[in-house]
């Protein structure tokens, strides 16, 4: 402990801290072999009746389901849910590289998102950052392959992956995986995962210990001695907080597709407010007048301002 305060007290600490919030806070989704992908409608529909079944992550008695892993190398976090949105919508959606971006910069610490097309196909261009309005100059970027791996009347399944990402970070990924369910609703995966070495260790640890000390995540761990359940902290808290950030931000995206013309952008950062403030315990951060003024001039940013050149 004394070696990590005398280390948020040098500049290298600081900066470190500031990365990690970043690369915490803004990394994308992904399947990783402790959850392997399932290859067909069936399976995934039976991975969700299990979870219901037996309760495993439920949020607030909600068709929400959240669970996350941390290994020497990856963390991971997953989100299963039903979702009052048509399938054909979905895929509509989520097939499309522009409508993620739509959907990518509701969450707090992504700052820009860009669609672009190069020789190996679409990419998304994100900007990452912190919980505050920020220059352009002082993000960290990281270039998402956009890839649909799956576009059928029956099965959805759509892959964002970044190679490499802030202080030896890899492997970003961002999956989401979606079926038709009955009463129009539709059923939704979505993984989030990245690997990471030694020096991004170090800062997690230097994050934990200033700026994330204290928070949790969602998962149950324990129970305390009057039967409060105690929830899981440290890295796998943050993944959690962030794997439900972006779940919330797909949803409020797709719940607002019907509002006219620019409505459906207020509407979409509305609802992805309303949506963690039910969840605030583990994801309140910032006032609703706040974030959407910050949002409002971050989206108007992105459409008027080139991203980076490659490297």
């Amino acid at each position: 402990m004394l070696l990590i305060q005398r280390l948020a007290r040098t500049k290298a600490a600081l900066t470190s801290c500031r990365w990690s919030a970043a690369l915490l806070l803004a990394s994308t989704l992904v399947a990783h072999p402790a959850w392997a992908l399932t290859p067909s409608p069936d399976a995934l529909r039976t991975q969700f009746n299990t979870l219901r079944e037996k309760g495993t992550g439920q949020l607030a008695g909600r068709s929400i389901y959240l669970r996350s892993t941390e290994s020497a190398d990856r963390m991971q976090g997953e989100v299963h849910a039903l979702i009052d949105e048509p399938f054909d919508r979905v895929r509509q959606e989520l097939t499309q590289a522009d409508r993620w971006c739509d959907v990518l910069i509701l969450h707090l610490n992504v700052k820009y998102c860009r669609s672009m097309r190069n020789a190996a196909g679409e990419e998304l261009v994100s900007g990452v950052g912190r919980k505050f309005d920020q220059p352009l100059s002082e993000v960290y970027w990281v270039r998402f392959g956009f890839k649909v791996a799956a576009d059928r009347s029956d099965h959805l399944l759509v892959e964002l992956r970044a190679p490499s990402g802030p202080l030896a970070t890899r492997d970003y990924r961002i999956v989401v995986e979606a079926v038709p369910h009955a009463g129009g609703q539709s059923l939704v995966r979505m993984t989030y995962s990245y690997g990471f070495g030694t020096a991004a260790r170090w800062a997690m640890k230097t994050y934990l210990a200033t700026l994330g000390r204290g928070k949790t995540g969602f998962s149950v761990v324990g129970r305390s001695d009057d039967g409060q359940p105690i929830r899981v902290e440290g890295v796998r808290g943050v993944v959690e907080r962030n794997t439900l950030r972006y779940y919330l931000a797909l949803q409020s995206h797709l719940q607002s597709h019907d509002a006219p013309g620019t409505a459906q952008l207020q509407q979409s950062l509305e609802g992805w407010f309303n949506a963690t403030e039910r969840y605030a315990e583990q994801l309140h951060e910032i006032e609703r007048a706040d974030y959407v003024a910050m949002k409002l001039k971050e989206v108007q940013r992105q459409e008027t301002v080139a991203p980076p050149p490659p490297g």
